[in-house]
């Protein structure tokens, strides 16, 4: 019940900004620990910032060989306008988190993620450039499948930055941890463009 309280009141006191929910104890709830996930997407959308605008351009399209999308290059606004919003939340999100983003943020900024790589005709590239996001995934399905088979877990707790807290590394260290191998995953996904 009380979590419902506090939902309800994070709701209320920012309705134009409703998925953003803001921290309502100074204690260890979930609001005031970090969220790695838009430092992931602002480096991902950086990436497809980068696919976007070459592909909208036809003199680069013809010289990295990739397909040239018409009026696909004004797509990259979009993931300019992810970035910045990204570097807004993570303004207040800087620790001690005094944000956080619910499922409604991460979500939707993943299924635009998504949307912009259907459009500019870089499904594949998404795998690499959110590598980070395949291994959250990827350690929960484990950790589901491993659990329901064995009765053990495999990791200590799913997604994967939860193990690695567990283990006793600090929160701010397997985010920044995260963020760097995000920006490794986004550097890989931009050499294909090359590598065609």
């Amino acid at each position: 019940m009380s979590r419902f309280v506090s939902l309800t009141a994070s709701f209320t006191s920012l309705p134009a900004l409703s998925i953003f929910l803001p921290a309502v104890s100074a204690g260890p709830s979930p609001g005031s620990r970090r969220h790695p996930t838009a430092q992931r997407v602002m480096t991902v959308a950086a990436t497809y910032w980068v696919f976007t605008y070459v592909a909208g351009n036809i003199r680069l399209a013809t010289y990295l060989q990739i397909p040239h999308i018409a009026n696909v290059g004004e797509v990259s606004i979009f993931c300019m306008s992810v970035i910045a919003a990204s570097l807004g939340f993570l303004w207040f999100n800087a620790y001690p988190a005094s944000m956080m983003m619910g499922d409604v943020g991460a979500l939707s900024l993943g299924g635009a993620i998504g949307t912009v790589a259907v459009l500019c005709k870089q499904e594949l590239a998404l795998v690499l450039a959110g590598g980070v996001f395949v291994a959250e995934a990827a350690s929960t399905i484990i950790q589901r499948y491993y659990f329901k088979s064995t009765g053990k877990r495999f990791f200590l707790m799913a997604p994967l930055h939860h193990h690695f807290e567990l283990k006793g590394i600090p929160e701010t260290v397997v985010v920044i941890r995260f963020w760097i191998a995000s920006i490794v995953c986004a550097l890989v996904a931009l050499s294909t463009l090359k590598l065609r």
